[in-house]
């Protein structure tokens, strides 16, 4: 198999699309090793809602799988016809695999630290203090986590209690709660 495949993947019609194969596989590797990012043309530059990079290596790939077969089984029809039915046939194939991968993609703006601010958490550890304290939040998408919570006043927030989360500590990696009935405890 490794001779034949070989000398399909170098013969006319397939070698037209086969440095183009190259460069799409050598691009995914430097994705996989962390040397790319495959969103980057995802909010700005997307063809049928999914990166250009996604797009073109679908488009390329079936284009290229596209002319091997078909220079296997092309019949009558003159062989320089089948890098063009190869490309349109793969047009064709990624504009259906496209509508419903661009679902599987994330949109929006990635989820930061920040978002959490303005929730209230329930504190899960015995007690908050300015060096310890853990709490479970609740996102908006219905996930929660479990955050790591101090506070700097003196008020006790034992295990259980509803504390607001009012600021985030990007460097110590924490949130700054008080608890959530402070309003009332003026009156």
């Amino acid at each position: 198999m490794g001779n034949g495949f070989v000398e399909a993947a170098l013969s006319f019609p397939t070698v037209l699309l086969t440095p183009l194969l190259i460069l799409v596989i050598g691009y995914w590797l430097v994705v996989i090793v962390g040397g790319a990012d495959p969103e980057a043309g995802h909010g700005h530059g997307a063809l049928l809602g999914v990166p250009i990079p996604v797009f073109v290596s679908l488009l390329v790939a079936l284009a290229w799988f596209g002319t091997l077969a078909g220079a296997q089984w092309h019949g009558p029809a003159p062989l320089w016809l089948v890098p063009l039915a190869a490309l349109v046939v793969a047009a064709i194939l990624t504009r259906l695999v496209a509508i419903p991968l661009r679902r599987l993609l994330p949109t929006g703006p990635d989820a930061s630290r920040a978002d959490f601010v303005g929730l209230t958490c329930v504190i899960r550890t015995g007690r908050v203090t300015g060096t310890f304290g853990q709490a479970e939040v609740h996102a908006p998408d219905g996930s929660s986590a479990i955050i790591q919570v101090r506070q700097t006043g003196a008020d006790q927030l034992p295990a259980g209690t509803v504390a607001l989360i009012y600021d985030v500590d990007p460097e110590g990696e924490f949130f700054w709660v008080v608890p959530a009935d402070i309003a009332k405890k003026g009156l």
